[in-house]
This record gives structure tokens, sequence and C-alpha cells, in this order.
């Protein structure tokens, strides 16, 4: 069976956006459909009006293309009335429809107070659940499978059953990186750098754009945080803020402290990376990366873009023109993705496209 539905998840308070990007690409798909998206839920349902059009819409979509979701997943039918003396055989039976061979099983729920609360349930439930799936004649760990199996509860009698697409999922359960604040670091911004970097680009990728002795420009830099990791990396530093800067940081002897205005500075030479977390509106601060890029200022960029409480998508759609101007219409490579450490902002990378940033890779 080929589950028509798309199911993704995202930050609770944030459906509406998701609700936004999935009918966007449907609508340019051709594809016909409502978008279930309760607010707080921490997740929203694409439900086609077609079958067969829903499955090639869950086939289109790429997670790394998507802003606001963190997992992607294709499912059937909503299971509810799970029995409460057992759950595992319904879900069993859903898996065994989907498949027989998976590359791992993940049993999750929302990003919720109410999900979290499910994990009482989930914990102990697993373990019954894989030996039932093993008896079942089906395989979660099979290492040449294209697909995971998920079970996601949304309540403890309603689950859903679904697959990713192994290379379009997050390897992370429930789509969160696990990410601890580094000891030493002037700030907690730098797990949101570095969520990025784990998102935009592959390790090996990573070593070559951000090699030792490279060089960045940090606008908005104070206290630190992300002059910190980039100091980290063996970069050569010049952090731009009116505020103050990590004493060591500056003891380093990789940072230069210049206290001007993120928007008035201008680098002496062209440096490599340019950074930027200032708080400031967002297609401000758009068509000022936008700006470094095409003066070659700098060779690539991320960057976060605050955004307003009301019309996200909307000012999100606006960003992306006000750069699209800027560069010529095309010969640019950009990602925005609303990562885990980020609240009410979307972080993005932006690059003249290359032989380099033509495929940078990415969570």
């Amino acid at each position: 069976m080929k589950p028509s539905r798309v199911l993704v998840y995202c930050r609770p308070g944030f459906e509406r956006e998701c609700a936004q990007e999935l009918s966007a690409i449907a609508t340019e798909m051709g594809v016909e459909g409502f978008v279930k998206a309760r607010p707080d839920s921490g997740f929203a349902l694409f439900q086609p009006h077609q079958d067969d059009m829903g499955v090639e819409l869950g086939k289109h979509l790429a997670l790394d293309h998507l802003v606001f979701p963190r997992q992607l997943l294709r499912v059937g039918e909503l299971i509810a009335d799970l029995p409460e003396a057992d759950r595992v055989t319904p879900i069993v039976t859903a898996a065994r429809a989907l498949g027989t061979s998976f590359a791992g099983l993940q049993v999750e729920m929302p990003d919720t107070n109410e999900g979290k609360a499910l994990a009482t349930l989930t914990r102990p439930l697993t373990p019954h659940l894989e030996r039932a799936l093993k008896k079942a004649g089906v395989d979660i760990n099979d290492a040449d499978a294209r697909e995971g199996l998920h079970v996601f509860f949304v309540g403890g009698r309603a689950c859903h059953v679904g697959v990713s697409t192994v290379g379009n999922s997050s390897a992370w359960p429930m789509g969160i990186p696990r990410l601890h604040m580094p000891r030493g670091s002037p700030s907690r911004s730098t797990v949101k750098l570095s969520e990025a970097l784990l998102e935009f680009f592959e390790p090996r990728d990573l070593e070559k754009r951000m090699a030792a002795g490279s060089t960045a420009v940090d606008l908005g830099a104070s206290p630190g945080g992300w002059t910190w990791l980039l100091v980290q990396r063996g970069m050569m530093v010049t952090a731009v803020d009116n505020g103050a800067i990590d004493p060591l940081l500056l003891e380093s002897g990789q940072v230069k402290h210049r206290r001007t205005d993120g928007f008035h500075y201008t680098p002496p030479e062209p440096v490599d990376w340019m950074v930027c977390d200032m708080v400031e509106s967002p297609s401000r601060i758009a068509t000022l990366v936008a700006k470094w890029i095409e003066k070659g200022w700098c060779r690539e960029s991320i960057f976060n873009l605050k955004l307003p409480m009301k019309k996200r998508w909307e000012e999100l759609e606006r960003c992306r023109g006000i750069i699209d101007e800027a560069l010529g219409g095309g010969g640019y490579y950009l990602r925005l993705k609303h990562l885990y450490h980020d609240r009410e902002e979307v972080t993005a990378y932006l690059a003249r496209r290359t032989r380099q940033v033509d495929n940078p890779g990415g969570g």
C-alpha cells in the first residue's frame, strides 16, 4: 500500500505556516486537497482529494527544501480507538500493509506538553511493538531498506502509521537534534549556529568550507556566541557590534572587534563568510545579506530572519523576493529552515551558485 497523506512535524504554534507551505507546493503541482493543522498541535496533515495525487505529492516533497517541517512522513488513515488492552495488534497490521522491510522504527509524538506526556505510554509499548513486528515478519533493521517506519501517537488511543524516505527525512527522533550548550561559549546562540551547520552541510563538506584559517565577519556579534563557534573551527573573525565581546575571544588572537553598526560596516577586503544574528526586520536583513553576496564582500552567509507574530509565511516570501531581485533572479543558492533552536525566526544560508555551492548537502 502506498500511503497518500503527508504528515509533517513542526514547532507548536507554526502549524499555520506548515499548512501554507504544503498548500503552496500542492497548488503548484496541481494537487487538490486540504490541510488539517490544529493550532499548537505540533504537526500538520495534508489530505489529498485523490489518493494517487497525494502519493505523487509525497514523492515530490523534499524535506531539505521545506522551511517549517522538522520531519516528513507519508501516512494512511488515522488509527483511532486503539484498544487499551492491545494497542500493538492494529499498529502491526497497519505497518504490515506498508511493507515488510524498514531501515528503522521510530515511535514518536508531538513536541507539546500533551505529547511529552505520551512518553509514559510509548516507552514501555515500543519493545512489545518491536517483538510483534518481528513475529509478523516485519524487519525493522534492514540496512538496505529505503524507508523507515514511524508510529506517531496523537493521543493515548490514536496514532498515524507511516513511512519516511531514507535520505529525505530527519535522522533525529521527532526531527529534533539533541545539542548541548558548549562549555566556554558566551551565549546560547552558539547552539543555534551549530544546528544550522548540521542542517545545511555534510560534515566532510563543512571541513572544506569552514577550514582553519578562513575568514569571517560576524554582524551583530555581541557577546560572541557565533564568533565563538567560528573560532573553535580555527577561523579568523571580525566581530562587528557596538556591544562588548567576550574578553576570552579577543585574547584568542583570532578575533578583531569593530565597534560599529552592522548595517554600516564594510569589509576592507572580501571574506569567506558573513554570519548575522541581528534583531532587525526580516526585509532589512534580507536586503543587507543580498548586498554582501551581490558585491562579493563574502562568498557564503548564514543569517537569521526574525519573523513577525502574524503573516510569517508572507514575510518570508517577501524576503525571498528581495534576495531574488537583488541577485538577478537566479545564480544563487538559498535555503531557509525553522530550526529546533530557533523560536520566532528562521535561519538561512545564501551563496552565489558556483560548483562549490551547487549542492551544499545538509540534514
